[in-house]
């Protein structure tokens, strides 16, 4: 006899399956809703505690916040506002129509930005006579404790979970207490849900200041955006997915809101990325750029600043969003999205040797240095960092290590590192310059040129392809990295040897791209990855095969949800989205991508 678990799995690997959720956020905290007007996903109070609601990972210990219909038989309509993190949901059915608008406020104010820990929900009847039903069930410690509810004239506070939590709403207390009782709603509701410090203003009217406010913040930010008219919108809801995963408070960058959710049904591959990845930083900053917002980047060297002020020898992989060096991995009692198990809270990861990350930190930190547009003077020790993050590659360049893929158990002398030791030393040699720094210079050299031999020693010369370790014959998509980060000549023979060396190997018909096709601690892989579908992109763009690029990036955007939004993983025959979720690394891919081709395409708007 099939489990339903087992049952589920097999029907994914004939049915396609796509995240019906989206997300809201405002740099302190997001939240993932889905089109059942759910909050499935949120963690209180930052983006690594554990969840307040989490039934994205337990339909029975993770809680729910809904506005439901009575009749069960509704259609769903979820989309955003025009250029902005606020998510609209419409829901009709027989008796009428209703609208929820959700959002994180988040706009200038004192000369800073507001980004409180509160989620408001507007609930508007639209047409009809809707009734509904209201249930707020929040949880703590991942689902283990249920709060204490004590309800106030207008409010309900949920204790026991942390800090007190606070539900001010101009709905009758009595029908979110008896979450099964109905009410008809004919005219506009608010619900405000908060953490810490509640809302002690009038609920209607600040409800509704805060939604212009954030609206016009989002809209202005879009508006501030660089960007070609190649796929703008596409481009836009990548930027603004991308903007909420930063954790303001410090700089810190995530790769992904969520936990577990797994790279393929029923494989095991469930991680955490609630952290910051060192590497996807450095991806996620260049796409800033690319877009022209810096003060992302800003942020981001304070945080760095503050890591290596006590990381004198070596960088983790990732941090805390705090910049804590310990994650430890732990399997908690939940049953997983869709009963696929195990779900982790920390990740193992942290204890890998990941040498690329030095170069990729050096880069990332390379325009405040060299772009004329940042103002530097202030930066405090610089100098000093920027040496001893030259003297890391140093300590590292001869060291195996368990690549970007995060191998368990396959130490190598990786490719892609020695890559980013070659260019993070090129880098070096730019800042040391700004400093006037000789030595400095003289040591950046001496590691470009031996990092560039290392490379060299991966090159197979009957495959005419670098492949993905010294002495391996296997290949890697992350070593298309080799033409956009300028080590290859684009209109070498080389390259593009290089390049159908890899599309014919990792490239599926549909345009996808596998990591690798090699056994792995968890098997074969069994999905591909979207960030690597974007880098052949890229690489494509790079080496002037321009049409080919623009064709196979809009296959990609058949990948995206409803919303836009993109998955880590996406499986080959399906075209099923898989992975955390949505995933920033797949975002910054989307840009870097776009922004590849528009700077090909040199056409009047008009065309």
């Amino acid at each position: 006899m099939i489990s339903p678990k087992n049952y589920t799995n097999l029907l994914f690997m004939t049915q396609s399956h796509t995240y019906d959720f989206g997300i809201v956020g405002n740099c302190a905290f997001m939240a993932s809703i889905d089109k059942r007007t759910n909050v499935v996903w949120m963690c209180w109070p930052s983006f690594d505690s554990s969840f307040v609601f989490g039934s994205l990972l337990d339909s029975k210990k993770g809680g729910e916040f809904t506005i439901l219909p009575v009749e069960t038989d509704f259609s769903s309509h979820q989309y955003y506002m025009d250029n902005t993190n606020i998510l609209v949901t419409e829901i009709e059915d027989e008796n009428g129509k209703y609208r929820v608008t959700d959002f994180a406020p988040r706009f200038p104010q004192y000369d800073r930005y507001f980004r409180p820990l509160m989620l408001i929900r507007k609930v508007e009847p639209l047409s009809g006579n809707p009734r509904v039903n209201v249930r707020c069930a929040p949880k703590g410690d991942y689902g283990a404790k249920n709060p204490e509810r004590v309800l106030g004239s207008n409010h309900i506070k949920y204790l026991g979970i942390g800090d007190e939590m606070r539900l001010t709403t101009n709905i009758p207390l009595s029908y979110v207490i008896d979450d099964e009782e109905p009410f008809f709603l004919n005219e506009t509701k608010y619900l405000v849900l908060t953490y810490g410090a509640p809302l002690e203003a009038a609920l209607e009217k600040t409800a509704d200041e805060f939604l212009r406010a954030t609206q016009k913040y989002w809209q202005d930010w879009v508006k501030s955006t660089s960007i070609g008219s190649f796929h703008q919108k596409a481009v836009i809801r990548s930027a603004l997915a991308l903007k909420i995963h930063q954790f303001e408070d410090t700089g810190a960058i995530i790769a992904a809101s969520t936990t577990s959710l797994p790279e393929s049904p029923g494989s095991g591959r469930n991680w955490d990325y609630r952290f910051c990845w060192m590497r996807d930083t450095f991806y996620t900053l260049q796409a800033f750029n690319h877009i022209g917002h810096f003060e992302e980047s800003e942020r981001y060297f304070n945080y760095i600043a503050n890591i290596s002020s006590k990381e004198k020898d070596r960088f983790q992989p990732l941090y805390s969003i705090k910049g804590k060096s310990k994650l430890e991995e732990k399997i908690i009692d939940l049953e997983g999205y869709l009963g696929n198990g195990p779900v982790r809270i920390g990740n193992q990861a942290h204890e890998h040797i990941q040498n690329d990350v030095y170069g990729q930190v050096m880069i990332s930190l390379l325009p405040l240095f060299a772009d004329e547009r940042f103002q530097h003077e202030n930066r405090f020790n610089s100098h000093d960092m920027m040496r001893n993050i030259l003297k890391m590659i140093d300590r590292t360049i001869d060291e195996k290590d368990a690549s970007l893929w995060e191998f368990r158990d396959r130490s190598k002398y990786y490719c892609y590192t020695f890559l980013f030791q070659w260019a993070g030393s090129s880098a070096a040699l730019k800042i040391a310059s700004r400093f006037g720094d000789n030595e400095m210079m003289t040591t950046a050299r001496e590691l470009k040129k031996k990092a560039f031999e290392r490379i060299e020693a991966c090159y197979d010369d009957k495959m005419g392809v670098y492949t993905q370790a010294a002495g391996s014959p296997e290949l890697d998509a992350a070593n298309l990295q080799l033409i956009m980060m300028g080590y290859l000549d684009s209109s070498s023979s080389i390259a593009k040897t290089h390049l159908k060396a890899m599309e014919k190997e990792l490239r599926t018909k549909e345009g996808l791209f596998y990591r690798y096709k090699h056994i792995d601690d968890f098997g074969a892989p069994e999905t591909t990855f979207l960030i690597c579908a974007f880098w052949y992109v890229e690489a494509l763009a790079v080496v002037g095969r321009v049409e080919e690029a623009i064709i196979e990036f809009e296959k990609l955007l058949k990948y995206t949800n409803h919303l836009g939004l993109l998955s880590e993983d996406v499986d080959a025959k399906t075209g099923s989205q898989w992975g955390n979720f949505p995933q920033a690394y797949s975002h910054v891919g989307l840009i870097n991508a776009a922004y590849r081709i528009a700077t090909k395409l040199d056409k009047p708007m008009f065309f």
